[in-house]
């Protein structure tokens, strides 16, 4: 095994060790970029769309092969709708999140609303009704 090897070999076991996460507080920005996107209902694709780059580099960050600078950080906080702060901020533990309704949810209202008054009313029971079942089987 020659130098090149072994210098590739530690590198690959260093990221994959921080990747472990051990400290369930603690997240790497990528994985915190992971979890925005996702909590807002988009893809790497619309996320890479919006922030004006290809997804394949959205998925680098979110793998952490590559660190933002000042311009990246603004325009994923933009394509976000976030602040920069919530975007570079570690969560705390136990810190309430800001939740935003997802893209895909607020897709589907958008057709709902689209619908006649009567089928609007017919699908909204029918989500109250499967609503009701799903947390009585929680509980």
């Amino acid at each position: 095994m020659n130098i090149q090897n072994c210098l590739y070999t530690d590198e690959a076991m260093a990221r994959k060790i921080a990747s472990q996460n051990l400290n369930p507080d603690s997240e790497t920005f990528g994985q915190r970029l992971a979890r925005l996107r996702k909590e807002r209902g988009f893809t790497q694709v619309e996320i890479a769309e919006r922030v004006g780059i290809i997804q394949a580099l959205v998925s680098d960050y979110e793998l952490d092969k590559l660190r933002l600078n000042a311009e990246m950080v603004v325009r994923f906080a933009g394509a976000l709708e976030i602040t920069t702060d919530e975007l570079l901020k570690p969560r705390r533990s136990g810190a309430p999140l800001r939740k935003k309704p997802s893209l895909r949810m607020l897709r589907r209202l958008e057709k709902i609303e689209s619908l006649p008054a009567h089928q609007q009313t017919t699908l909204l029971k029918t989500i109250d009704t499967f609503l009701r079942g799903a947390v009585a089987s929680r509980s």
